[in-house]
């Protein structure tokens, strides 16, 4: 710990200056050659036996480029100095400390890539024929590909169980035929729509969304009311058309770290 009793110079004295260096024998050529921590620092004020904290937010990153790192102004030196405050006591006696706490080695680094090929925010359009007659509780779409992977959505004309029958349920799935890598997921950004066969007015829901197994889906349980769906959505010709637009699709997977 290093301590300016008076302020650092930089300060001109108003305020106790307080740091911690890194003893730079601990960094060898070999790891660890860095270490991260975040610092708190603390003055002990007997007069209502508490300590004084602050802290900074920041984790701090010590290397042999950075051995020091503090804060310039913990604490007024006007009013550490005076008596009565109780920072000062027992004929001048006065407490000082320090957590340095280091989180754990880092054993993993999550890589994540983005597809560049989404610029254009590619679509997928998906017509169901029908829909007053489909008996079966959930229909798939053909796969469609974006961002490098293969997806699917699937539609439950009488909702899931939590739709209570009074709802359209959607939901973006991982085709079958992705297989994840163990640690890797698919994050996805993008709208699902509901045309409107009348004019522009659709109905579009957003999903952002974490695709960590591909049995794992998205979407809504309460996509549309059944009731609004027949009266807005739904052409003479007894079909539903849907659209998927994506617009961010990246892979992150974790990859160790060699020591």
């Amino acid at each position: 710990i290093v301590l300016y009793p008076k302020g650092n110079v930089k300060d001109n004295g108003r305020f106790i200056s307080m740091y911690v260096e890194m003893d730079s024998t601990s960094l060898v050529s070999t790891p660890p050659t860095e270490a991260f921590a975040k610092l708190r620092f603390f003055i002990y004020n007997k007069k209502i036996n508490k300590y004084f904290t602050i802290h900074d937010v920041e984790v701090k990153r010590f290397n042999a480029l950075k051995l020091v790192w503090g804060l310039l102004k913990v604490l007024p030196y006007a009013t550490f100095i005076n008596p009565e405050n109780g920072y000062i006591f027992e004929g001048g006696q006065c407490e000082f400390g320090v957590d340095v706490i280091v989180p754990p080695a880092l054993t993993n680094l999550e890589i994540v890539s983005f597809d560049e090929k989404l610029l254009s925010s590619p679509k997928f359009s998906w017509t169901v024929k029908n829909f007053s007659e489909l008996r079966e509780e959930i229909y798939t779409s053909n796969s469609f590909p974006m961002g490098g992977r293969k997806w699917v959505l699937k539609v439950y004309p009488k909702g899931r169980s939590r739709a209570d029958g009074k709802y359209l349920s959607v939901f973006l799935y991982l085709a079958d035929s992705e297989i994840l890598k163990q640690d890797e997921k698919i994050f996805m950004q993008g709208i699902v729509r509901l045309l409107n066969p009348f004019g522009s007015n659709h109905l579009a829901h957003q999903i952002s969304c974490w695709h960590e197994e591909v049995k794992n889906g998205w979407g809504w349980d309460n996509f549309v009311r059944l009731a609004e769906l027949e009266q807005t959505y739904l052409d003479k010709e007894d079909t539903l058309k849907f659209e998927t637009e994506f617009k961010v699709v990246s892979e992150a997977k974790y990859s160790p770290i060699n020591t």
